[in-house]
């Protein structure tokens, strides 16, 4: 759990670092950041997807997780939780208030969605070994930076979302860890980055209505149980 708190602090300290600056960079130099920060969050998103091997099992766990999510109503919860937060620490705050639950959102996805949320997860549950949550928390201090200055303070308060879930997952790791294959973790990886797809077409407004992406969180877990029915299915049928 070190690692876990440690990568919540480099996100508050970049994102309120760059909201600090925020009033330095140009409206229209904004929009620019958030663009570039959804191509970088595409191409992270491609890169661990086409790391499948089954697309089969992508696809399932993308439909049953996003039924799951839909039937629990978990994008909504969030967006529930960040205008909370909202309701708290800005009151009429033009702006900065708009944008709020969109920072909130997306920052939590972006930092708790991924091979190396899945993977530093598991290392650090399985065998301790934090170092790929510690380069993790790097990296997250410098998008929470840009996402600070471009969204304002919701950003800060998905620390509390990366507590939670990132948390939930480490402990859940030292448990279940051990017990995963290879080929669970890569399709855990590939659905994470299917999930990272939708989140980057959300901030380039590609689609004609948002895309509820957290309801496509339960898929990221799916694998652990797609394959022993998968295995035991095809020992069923010969």
């Amino acid at each position: 759990m070190v690692a876990v708190f440690v990568n919540m602090v480099a996100v508050i300290c970049g994102s309120l670092l760059g909201i600090l600056f925020r009033s330095k960079i140009k409206e229209n130099h904004l929009t620019t950041i958030i663009a570039a920060l959804a191509l970088c969050t595409f191409v992270i998103g491609i890169s661990s997807a086409i790391g499948t091997n089954d697309i089969l099992a992508v696809i399932i766990c993308i439909v049953i997780g996003t039924l799951a999510g839909e039937a629990i109503k978990i994008d909504d919860r969030i967006e529930g939780a960040g205008d909370f937060f909202k309701s708290k620490l800005l009151k009429n705050r033009g702006d900065q208030n708009s944008r709020f639950t969109e920072g909130f959102v997306s920052a939590c996805i972006l930092f708790c969605v991924g091979s190396m949320t899945v993977m530093g997860s598991l290392t650090a549950g399985v065998s301790h070994d934090y170092s790929i949550i510690f380069a993790k928390s790097a990296l997250d201090f410098v998008s929470s930076l840009a996402f600070g200055a471009a969204m304002g303070i919701g950003v800060t308060c998905s620390a509390a979302f990366i507590l939670v879930y990132q948390g939930a997952l480490t402990l859940l790791a030292g448990v279940v860890g051990p017990l995963l294959s290879t080929e669970v973790i890569t399709e855990m990886n590939a659905v994470g980055g299917t999930i990272l797809i939708g989140m980057a077409i959300n901030m380039l407004n590609l689609a004609p209505k948002r895309i509820k992406i957290a309801n496509m969180l339960p898929g990221i877990f799916l694998p652990i149980l797609y394959f022993p029915i998968f295995h035991w299915i095809g020992g069923l049928l010969g």
